[in-house]
């Protein structure tokens, strides 16, 4: 089986992730805490006559990390995972001079570090079998653009960009392709909060966007169709910011 890993899997962009990607790979849905939505995404796609797993771990705690890859690896000793998709993300705004040192750091280890910690791991299997592996990182706008009360979030995904495109010059001699997707305002729980109709009037198709809409993009980039593709960001926001 081809396997594909998307952490934070449960709600969201990574939920839409692991459904749309799960009609080419066999999905493990990674998760914290939300076990009962992880667990409906799981039957969700073997109602579609596909395969899930669940994976549960904190991104941002390497000692767990390390210890569910290797349950993972113990129990399928002749697979790998050959996509990985980078999704699991958290917020905590306040404006900077307003925003506790637990704040930043959070942010920073689950957005940023986790990345580091789970990418890092599974290399050591994708390196060696250059098979084309795929690693996808859900960067965002705010990365980008910079975004005023998100200066954590804002510097954790700038450097998730700038690791994607250094990630992918040391990997691509192996096959395996490194990219980033940098939704704007997408209509998810971590943007229900958001003035939604105040927002919408400054992008120019009108609208929030769908998580399907950026799943599409991942699953493009996890296809043997992009192995050509890598180090890039492309953008998911109906032309907010170009």
């Amino acid at each position: 089986m081809k396997y594909a890993l998307i952490t934070g899997a449960s709600r969201g962009i990574g939920r839409a992730v692991a459904l749309s990607l799960a009609e080419q790979y066999s999905i493990i849905i990674n998760y914290h805490s939300n076990s009962e939505c992880a667990q409906d995404v799981k039957q969700l796609i073997e109602e579609k006559g596909g395969h899930a797993e669940l994976l549960p771990f904190d991104v941002a705690d390497p000692k767990a990390i390390e210890a569910a890859i290797d349950s993972w690896e113990a129990a399928h000793p002749d697979e790998f995972i050959s996509v990985l998709v980078n999704n699991a993300g958290i917020r905590r705004d306040n404006v900077m001079f307003m925003m506790s040192e637990d704040d930043w750091h959070s942010v920073l280890d689950t957005n940023m570090n986790g990345f580091f910690y789970i990418t890092r791991r599974l290399l050591k299997h994708m390196m060696p079998r250059r098979h084309g592996g795929r690693i996808i990182n859900m960067a965002s706008l705010s990365g980008l653009k910079g975004m005023p009360g998100q200066v954590n979030y804002s510097a954790a995904k700038a450097a998730l960009i700038g690791a994607t495109k250094a990630l992918a010059q040391e990997v691509a001699p192996r096959n395996i392709t490194v990219n980033a997707v940098a939704p704007g305002f997408i209509q998810t729980d971590m943007t229900k909060e958001l003035p939604e109709d105040e927002l919408k009037r400054l992008i120019p198709v009108g609208r929030f966007g769908k998580a399907e809409e950026v799943a599409a993009v991942v699953t493009f980039l996890a296809s043997d169709a992009a192995a050509y593709v890598t180090g890039e960001v492309i953008n998911v926001n109906g032309g907010l910011y170009t």
